[in-house]
């Protein structure tokens, strides 16, 4: 994967179009919605569980978010979560403050043993947590992280046999076996609720015409990130009120030339 196959992949992603099935949180679900139109996907928010197996079975993709969890929710996203394993949809999981409480934590694990999950994303602490290991968390947002996050990318990725992006200042994606680095961004998407949510909603959009979930994830990463660049050039010194509206103005307006120029992807690691 590299700069100039990310851009590819976002003219792909708007020329098919794909049908985005999101069982997300509610305090995203507007500017989730919102972000993925302005790419060029197709969001469904649909977690009723009479109809989110049916819903699952004719999407692109099933993203399955926790942000805001309840017993319903989580059957819902269970029962779409097997309908999409069934119909070879793939499926991708945001472990929202994983580790944060016992509920959390014991249903991100919970979908993970019983749902096939494509990719993983999240930041540091709620891969760290959804893997087993002890990283610490206050409520569902977290700060900068310590660590080694190549190195918790790659056993996370082992421990859960699935592809995991663990996203932050810089982003590292890994199946276990190879690492990608992105480093596109800046740091006011912290500012703004739900960029988290939707960055995986996108990781989803890409996985929906991208086979590989690393090189997916990766291009997804990227073209969000230089986005996120585009608009803080274009709000610089005004706040995350007007950057938050020019994002989703980036997300619809960015083109494969920025993405190829602008891209910042390299292999690392292994």
């Amino acid at each position: 994967m590299n700069a100039q196959k990310a851009g590819a992949l976002l003219s792909k992603v708007r020329e098919v179009n794909p049908l985005v099935h999101n069982i997300t949180n509610i305090v995203v679900a507007n500017f989730t919605a919102n972000g993925l139109l302005a790419l060029g996907a197709s969001p469904v928010m649909a977690d009723a569980k009479q109809e989110a197996a049916e819903m699952a079975a004719m999407a692109g993709v099933l993203v399955l978010n926790i942000g805001t969890l309840t017993e319903r929710t989580v059957e819902s996203m269970i029962l779409a979560g097997k309908s999409a394993n069934k119909h070879g949809v793939p499926v991708v999981l945001d472990p929202v403050a994983a580790g944060a409480t016992e509920l959390r934590t014991r249903s991100a694990k919970q979908i993970l043993e019983e749902v096939k999950v494509a990719v993983v994303r999240g930041n540091a602490a709620e891969i760290a947590n959804a893997a087993g290991q002890k990283w610490a968390i206050k409520g569902v947002d977290s700060g900068e992280a310590e660590g080694d996050l190549e190195e918790l990318a790659i056993h996370a990725a082992k421990k859960l046999n699935t592809v995991v992006a663990v996203t932050g200042e810089t982003d590292y994606i890994s199946d276990g076996k190879q690492v990608l680095k992105v480093s596109n961004g800046h740091s006011i998407l912290t500012k703004v609720t739900g960029t988290g949510c939707l960055v995986t909603s996108v990781v989803g959009a890409f996985l929906a015409v991208e086979k590989n979930p690393v090189s997916a994830a990766a291009a997804a990463l990227a073209v969000y990130g230089t986005a996120a660049e585009l608009a803080a050039e274009k709000t610089a010194d005004q706040g995350p009120g007007s950057f938050q509206v020019e994002f989703l103005n980036q997300l619809f307006l960015v083109t494969e030339e920025q993405v190829t120029l602008r891209a910042r992807i390299e292999k690392v690691g292994l």
